[in-house]
């Protein structure tokens, strides 16, 4: 659409330096559109306090907050975890978050009668891949705007600059303007001294982890955990039943405070530049962990092996924004076949940014103490003699080619 023909703007926003002046920024460039901010809550905590009012006195026109963090626990990190996926090291936290807050943008633009969907990702990252990806699948037609595209500013430091001439408030200042990402499960770190990758993050300095501590600063005593579930999905914490949603939180807590579930990578963004970040996952990581090991005895090995093969595939298509493609959906009912089993309680011991294992039980484990013990068992070590004899078949007639030796 023209810029003149739009007139009503669906706006995602979160109330962080990017969103805080794109609403100025729309009512000045496409000529004074009807905005409408919407908040998805995917467990930013206190950062969504006093949002609805920031976003009135920006300009907004109109203002939802959208709960989102069950749907994002239970439809996207869920799923994910059960498939093992996992992007380079990262756990995906804000890939979770995307595709349902775009999902609901669609839903809003197409209540209120909008004529496009704005986003304040930047031209360099993956969540603007993310966010439109997924408006294409519900709303095809919906125009799409993208103000780091096409405005003049260059840089976080001009961003600032922008704010303070058009008096937009900033809980950031110039000195701790990280670029951060915060939901419930996890919060990424980017920018300022993390962009040289010689540079160590300062674990230790005060403010700079929010959703735990540095390992050198966790309890001298382990924490033991353990978690409950059925058919792949977390079901309870120490015994207690709870939402999938409550784990995580509770995780995030024991986790924390334990130095669990620090990352520090330079990864291969889809755009296809590197990017340094620093991560905190703390209950996702318990959570990945404990059903890695609960898989260990109910999965049987072919369907294991494949599994792990296929989760490199589908991680890929969550971190570059096909969550709602064919081809993830298909994996999903792959994935969701081998979980039948996946039932049992694993014992995990946490220290010092350490999770070990402690101990696992199912009542479909597929591991027989009987079968393979060092003691006496029913297992008749000679039949290994033909096994190996056919196994080892292929390899004895190629050294008797190649040593002259075949059909003699």
């Amino acid at each position: 659409m023209k810029k003149s023909d739009i007139k009503k703007i669906v706006l995602a926003y979160s109330g962080g330096l990017d969103t805080s002046i794109i609403i100025p920024w729309l009512k000045e460039n496409y000529n004074n559109p009807y905005i409408i901010a919407v908040a998805g809550s995917v467990g930013q905590g206190d950062e969504l306090e006093g949002l609805e009012e920031k976003a009135y006195k920006t300009g907004a026109d109109k203002f939802y907050a959208a709960e989102l963090c069950e749907e994002m626990i239970d439809e996207v990190a869920i799923p994910s975890m059960q498939a093992g996926a996992i992007y380079e090291e990262y756990l995906m936290g804000t890939a979770f978050a995307r595709p349902i807050i775009a999902k609901k943008l669609v839903e809003i633009a197409k209540k209120e009668g909008a004529d496009a969907i704005a986003h304040g990702c930047t031209g360099k990252g993956n969540d603007q891949v993310r966010f439109e990806l997924t408006i294409k699948a519900f709303a095809p037609e919906m125009t799409i705007i993208a103000p780091w595209r096409e405005w003049s500013i260059k840089s976080r430091e001009e961003e600032i600059d922008y704010a303070e001439a058009h008096h937009v408030p900033l809980k950031i200042s110039r000195t701790t303007n990280y670029s951060k990402d915060k939901n419930l499960w996890h919060l990424s770190h980017e920018g300022l001294d993390l962009e040289d990758p010689w540079n160590e993050p300062q674990y230790e300095k005060k403010g700079f982890l929010e959703m735990g501590v540095s390992p050198m600063d966790a309890p001298d005593e382990p924490t033991y955990v353990t978690l409950d579930f059925e058919k792949g999905v977390p079901v309870a914490l120490d015994g207690e039943k709870l939402s999938a949603t409550k784990i995580v939180e509770k995780l995030n807590e024991l986790g924390g405070k334990n130095g669990i579930g620090l990352l520090d990578i330079v990864e291969n963004r889809l755009v296809g530049m590197k990017c340094r970040g620093v991560y905190e996952t703390p209950g996702g990581t318990i959570l990945y962990k404990a059903h890695e090991t609960l898989e260990t005895l109910c999965l049987d090995k072919l369907t294991a092996h494949k599994k792990q093969e296929l989760s490199v595939c589908f991680a890929e298509l969550l971190y570059n924004g096909l969550w709602f493609s064919p081809l993830r959906k298909a994996l999903s009912a792959f994935v969701t076949e081998t979980q039948k089993n996946v039932t049992g309680t694993v014992k995990l011991k946490l220290y010092k940014g350490n999770i070990i294992k402690a101990g696992v039980k199912s009542p479909y484990s597929l591991y027989s103490e009987q079968i393979c013990t060092f003691g006496e068992s029913d297992y008749d070590q000679s039949q290994a003699t033909g096994f190996i004899n056919l196994w080892g078949l292929p390899t004895q007639v190629q050294a008797m080619m190649e040593q002259g030796k075949l059909g003699q």
